[in-house]
């Protein structure tokens, strides 16, 4: 703890005066550069850790659609919560594992939901759980980009 403040001093008082120290900039830098190295490495660490656990669900299926259904909708919060998503076995694109109804299979149909070139497309359709391999997720880009990359406008523009 501090020592007393003396009464024409407040705290606040106190602690402007380590912020009149310049910062270095260069030292500064080194100091984010390390922590983004450090943030990486933590990121690596808990995406393979979550991708081994999920090793154990590859060619399994829950005993209803519903069921199905709650295991991808939970996985998806899960990994989305992390910045992650599935990476498409079909395409490697980052998609969102989901459940589809399909006729003949009471359990449905496991699909990657993800876009491409601005279309959202579905791959798979396995009564099981496929191989889930975990990528980053893709930054959000606006409808107005979107439009723009399927008319062959380099200029999407941002909105």
């Amino acid at each position: 703890m501090h020592g007393p403040v003396s009464s024409d001093r407040t705290p606040r008082d106190a602690d402007s005066s380590v912020a009149r120290v310049p910062i270095d900039q260069q030292q500064a830098g080194t100091v984010i550069t390390d922590l983004k190295l450090e943030l990486n490495r933590m990121q690596r660490t808990i995406r393979l850790t979550i991708q081994a656990k999920l090793s154990g669900l590859q060619g399994r299926s829950c005993g209803t659609l519903e069921a199905n259904q709650a295991l991808a909708t939970a996985l998806h919060e899960l990994i989305d919560g992390q910045g992650l998503r599935v990476q498409c076995s079909e395409c490697g694109h980052p998609a969102i594992l989901r459940v589809s109804p399909r006729k003949g299979s009471p359990r449905g149909a496991f699909v990657f939901d993800h876009s491409i070139d601005g279309r959202r497309t579905f791959h798979g359709g396995a009564g099981v759980v496929p191989e889930l391999r975990l990528v980053s997720k893709p930054t959000r880009r606006g409808k107005r980009a979107a439009a723009a990359d399927r008319s062959g406008n380099a200029e999407g523009g941002s909105a």
